[in-house]
């Protein structure tokens, strides 16, 4: 089956096999399936910052669909690793009068891909002077480890960093995580969430029209990738279906027929025209999985 539909990119090619996981059980299970048969498996949530291959994975893919928002004692909550950050997380702890959570709104990741890559956004208006992470309100997690356990690890585990946690290392599997979250009044929360959102609206392209996983390349400190990629004039660049958005030069889209190998000719091409002109490195921040 494609995996293209699975991705908010819109692209990506066959998997040999593929199995919704709903629960942690079920997760567990074809996990373990996998591993004793010898079959390679790739686990993915909403495959919101992956670039799949044309031709597609050899192997199982398993998509996580774990559920299961519960609120705990205090202003604790207990997310299985399936659940969307948004709508479904932010949208049950703003009801709850809970806020930390609410500074992801818009984002297009389920708790397990928040929990690899160590989520984060701007600080609220006006100066959006630092950078929320998901790693400021995680408690603990539930994981199955690499080695077939299933342990209860604290935050200092994850090793949180930019973009990175040692979920990047290991094979552990996230199962559900308990955050620890602050006291707010809904309406503050609300106003954040809509200037955050209308933040978005304008910088980032619409996911129905266009096929998109954010920013391509990670973060250059004190210049930042997108505004090296523009200086290059490489804003609204176009190779096939895929193109630079001529709005965020550090995005690129599908334009409704892009492959994975038009996606890679734009991060090569940008990469080797911004290290030429501007002397510096980009690394991709997105995962590239299957057979290219």
């Amino acid at each position: 089956m494609a995996l293209a539909p699975f991705t908010t990119f819109g692209i990506g090619g066959p998997a040999d096999l593929l199995f919704h996981a709903k629960s942690s059980e079920e997760l567990v299970e074809v996990v373990s399936i996998a591993k004793d048969l010898e079959i390679p498996y790739f686990l993915m949530g909403r495959g919101a910052n992956l670039l799949i291959g044309d031709r597609g994975f050899r192997g199982l893919v398993i998509i996580c669909e774990v559920a299961g928002i519960d609120f705990l004692d205090g202003n604790r909550v207990r997310v299985g690793s399936g659940v969307g950050i948004y709508p479904e997380l932010t949208t049950a702890a703003v009801e709850k009068r809970l806020g930390g959570l609410h500074h992801f709104v818009g984002i297009p990741s389920t708790v397990g891909g928040a929990m690899w890559q160590n989520l984060h956004f701007l600080s609220p208006p006006p100066d959006r002077s630092r950078t929320v992470f998901i790693e400021e309100f995680v408690e603990s997690a539930c994981i199955l480890s690499e080695t077939g356990e299933i342990a209860v690890v604290d935050n200092s585990y994850f090793k949180f960093a930019y973009d990175y946690s040692i979920l990047h290392d290991r094979n552990d599997i996230v199962l559900t995580v308990d955050f620890a979250l602050d006291q707010e009044s809904p309406q503050k929360l609300r106003q954040i969430m809509k200037e955050n959102l209308d933040w978005r609206k304008n910088r980032h392209p619409d996911l129905i029209r266009f096929g998109s996983v954010g920013s391509i390349f990670k973060k250059i400190e004190g210049i930042g990738a997108g505004r090296l990629i523009d200086l290059c004039g490489l804003k609204g660049k176009i190779h096939g279906g895929a193109q630079i958005f001529d709005r965020h030069a550090n995005i690129i889209i599908n334009r409704g027929t892009a492959t994975a190998s038009d996606v890679l000719a734009l991060i090569n091409l940008t990469q080797a025209t911004v290290a030429q002109e501007q002397g510096y490195e980009l690394e991709p921040e997105i995962t590239l999985v299957g057979e290219f």
